[in-house]
């Protein structure tokens, strides 16, 4: 699902962002239903030897073809030029940049490496929803992705002596979410708050951590969300803990709201919420992008004002 893009962070800084990220080619092959809205595309591909996932909430940034071609093509993937390349291209065939979760990454019996992407399926009118949805083995696109696992696309950093996690993510951030539970340690303490528009979205999540996970099946995606998702958090105990660590992602309206109710009504430390909107309602994702372009988008930096 839509993560903060490391391409973003390319673009601005590119000098900064090389030692970090680079192009790989990345070939469909196979996808798998997970559940109403979701499906899970598997990638592998050669360059694979040299992605380096962080794990948690790691993302990377897919370049996906227009609907009228198979395969993603570039006129430069320079770390130098192509950006302005990319941003140059006719819109018809400029290829869609989207951010999205390393769901997980591993070698295979064989020795080939695979990555898994979850998407989440929400009509022809989502660019990304719509190519999942058509994808078929041998189809290629581009990402730019870790060609290091100690890299700043992995936002799940809990500090030292934490003794609680809180979470919350909406269907959006839900591969993120369950991607930092399967790497938990046995024990860790987890309280979480998953919404999703369906029943039966609502998939297994495994983890060794002692997690209490709350669904919320949304009724509708309207401006009631957000009031909805504090009700339930109002109404909930949370685990005693003396340094607890707190994970949102989603829509950022919600996010924001989330952190205010962690810092103001239950006092946890600003310092130890770690935020990320992956979407704003109301919002299309090129206007979203052209924000983080122009250096807009709002700061993810725990001590940021509220």
């Amino acid at each position: 699902m839509t993560a903060t893009a490391p391409a973003q962070a390319q673009a601005q800084a590119p000098a900064a962002a090389v030692a970090h990220f680079r192009f790989f080619a990345l070939e469909v092959l196979r996808t798998r239903r997970l559940g109403h809205s979701f499906l899970r595309v598997t990638f592998g591909g050669e360059s694979l030897a040299d992605f380096r996932s962080g794990g948690y909430d790691q993302s990377l940034s897919l370049f996906l073809p227009q609907p009228h071609q198979d395969h993603t093509t570039l006129p430069s993937t320079d770390e130098e030029t192509w950006f302005g390349a990319w941003r140059a291209m006719p819109d018809e065939e400029r290829p869609v940049m989207r951010s999205y979760t390393v769901r997980e990454q591993r070698r295979t019996p064989e020795g080939a490496d695979e990555v898994d992407i979850d998407f989440v399926l929400h009509g022809e009118g989502s660019p990304a929803s719509s190519w999942a949805g058509r994808a078929v083995s041998g189809r290629r696109i581009l990402a730019i992705g870790p060609a290091v696992a100690e890299n700043k696309s992995v936002r799940f950093q809990p500090p030292p002596g934490t003794d609680a996690i809180l979470m919350y993510a909406d269907e959006t951030a839900l591969p993120a979410a369950a991607a930092i539970l399967d790497r938990l340690p046995d024990g860790a303490r987890v309280k979480a708050w998953f919404e999703v528009p369906h029943e039966d979205d609502r998939i297994v999540l495994p983890t060794l951590a002692d997690a209490d996970i709350t669904w919320i099946v949304r009724a509708d995606p309207g401006p009631g969300r957000t009031d909805r998702v504090l009700d339930v958090l109002r109404a909930a105990g949370l685990p005693g803990a003396e340094a607890p660590y707190a994970w949102i992602a989603g829509e950022a309206g919600t996010v924001r709201a989330v952190r205010r109710h962690l810092v103001r009504e239950r006092s946890v430390d600003r310092r130890a919420v770690r935020f990320t909107g992956y979407w704003r309602l109301g919002r299309t994702e090129e206007q979203l992008l052209a924000e983080a372009y122009a250096g807009e988008s709002p700061s993810e930096e725990p001590d940021s004002a509220l």
